[in-house]
């Protein structure tokens, strides 16, 4: 939204003592400035020279994906540190730099952030980071100098297009962190998804793949979940690995976990971890926030909350829902606003196609009106006899809550573990676990 050539003066107002740009400003013949044409490549090199190159020494991890990647990486961060390894963690919920979680307000800090927290790890006594890797972070060039050991990828739906434009553009800029492996690094890729192939030819190192079930026709992989079972209490499953077989009993829930501990179990196996020991890593892992998890407060009925927010993401967590719930299935969700709108309706209709009532309301509105994103994604519902629209997220949480019986599922969509409200003007505090909460506690 703004040329960070405009904020020149402002930098040197406060002390700045030279200026890397991709032009020269006339404003200031005797400040020392550097011009060059590539100023997000050139920001990450200076970032890497000025902390050290700590990626040198500090091994990374690197999970990218539509999908699944806050959990996988939390999954992987488990393991490594259940070897016996201290590790950092920088994901969408947080970043956990040497004894410190510091709130996450990006999934990929920008380059220079990004360096000082490997420089203060390594400093913390870590040597090993996981770190998700989002699509715009690998194009605006913020993980460039960064050495991965390892990248991941969980899979390729609909996302970002406002930003990527189209479906090749989004994958091509997945690929890029493929490509940045070493000749001795280990790509993971999932063999069931049709980009996996992609991901694995930009790789010019050693390939891992991963598959839960029959994998798709004419790809095979390496590590293959070959039995499984969930249910609100969690998840049993159990992978067939060149190691050996590795039993896992997870508390996370839902088909798509089975997924993300396929991945994380693969990225364990190429970090050289024994099996067992993956598989107590894994088990450690409860809940991560904001990504199905349940809130009780003593009903007759489960409420849960996730981050989905894309129709795939949706269909996943209602799918696995819908195989667990007795009752009604009833899900509370909206749309962000500034984003991708063409996946507005296909997530109404993929919430007409596994929930029983829909609930849609706010999500993030930003600068747009709530009540036309609210209409977009009702565009996609045929039968507007099981929608109800609330446009106020809270009261929409509430109308859900009331509705539900003995046995019923209410999902809570689209923000997770987020804590705000985003408007055009102006952020308010706003929970989806603290609405529900205080509904059932007679605050409101």
């Amino acid at each position: 939204k703004a040329d960070g050539h405009d904020f020149i003066p402002q930098a040197v107002q406060k002390g700045a003592s030279a200026v890397l740009s991709e032009r020269r400003s006339a404003l200031f013949p005797d400040l020392t400035q550097i011009v060059i044409s590539d100023a997000k490549t050139a920001t990450a090199v200076a970032a890497a020279t000025f902390f050290g190159h700590p990626t040198n020494r500090l091994k990374v991890v690197g999970i990218t994906g539509t999908n699944g990647k806050t959990t996988t990486s939390m999954l992987v961060h488990s393991i490594l540190c259940a070897a016996g390894n201290t590790a950092g963690l920088l994901g969408t919920i947080s970043y956990r730099v040497s004894n410190r979680e510091i709130p996450a307000p990006v999934t990929t800090p920008d380059a220079i952030e990004l360096q000082r927290y490997f420089s203060d790890m390594l400093a913390g006594g870590a040597k090993w980071a996981v770190m998700e890797v989002s699509s715009h972070s690998l194009v605006q060039k913020r993980v460039a100098c960064t050495r991965f050991e390892i990248a991941a990828f969980t899979n390729l739906t609909r996302d970002h297009l406002d930003y990527h434009k189209t479906m090749e553009a989004y994958r091509e800029a997945k690929g890029i962190l493929f490509e940045m492996l070493p000749a001795d690094g280990h790509a993971v890729v999932n063999a069931d998804d049709p980009a996996g192939e992609y991901m694995a030819g930009r790789a010019k190192c050693s390939v891992l793949s991963w598959g839960v079930g029959p994998t798709r026709a004419g790809v095979s992989s390496q590590v293959n979940v070959r039995t499984w079972s969930t249910s609100m209490l969690g998840t049993t499953m159990s992978l067939e690995t060149s190691q050996g077989t590795i039993d896992v009993r997870s508390r996370l829930v839902g088909n798509h976990n089975v997924r993300n501990i396929a991945c994380a179990c693969a990225c364990g196996l190429a970090a050289g971890i024994h099996p067992d020991i993956i598989k107590q890593g894994v088990e450690t892992v409860s809940t991560v926030r904001g990504r199905l998890e349940q809130v009780d407060c003593g009903q007759g009925f489960s409420v849960l909350v996730d981050y989905a927010h894309t129709d795939d993401a949706l269909a996943n967590v209602l799918q696995a829902l819908r195989e667990m719930t007795v009752g009604r299935l009833i899900v509370v969700f909206g749309c962000g606003g500034d984003r991708d709108k063409g996946k507005r309706p296909m997530m109404g209709a993929v919430a007409e196609q596994w929930a029983d009532l829909i609930v849609v309301t706010s999500d993030n509105p930003r600068s747009e009106p709530p009540e036309a994103i609210v209409a977009e994604i009702c565009g996609g519902i045929r039968d507007r006899s099981r929608c109800r629209v609330q446009v106020d997220r809270a009261e929409g949480i509430r109308e859900a809550l009331r509705i539900a019986k003995s046995g019923d599922t209410v999902l809570v969509a689209g923000k997770g573990h987020e804590q705000y409200q985003i408007f055009k003007d102006t952020v308010k505090p706003f929970d989806d676990r603290k609405i529900v909460k205080e509904f059932f506690e007679g605050i409101v």
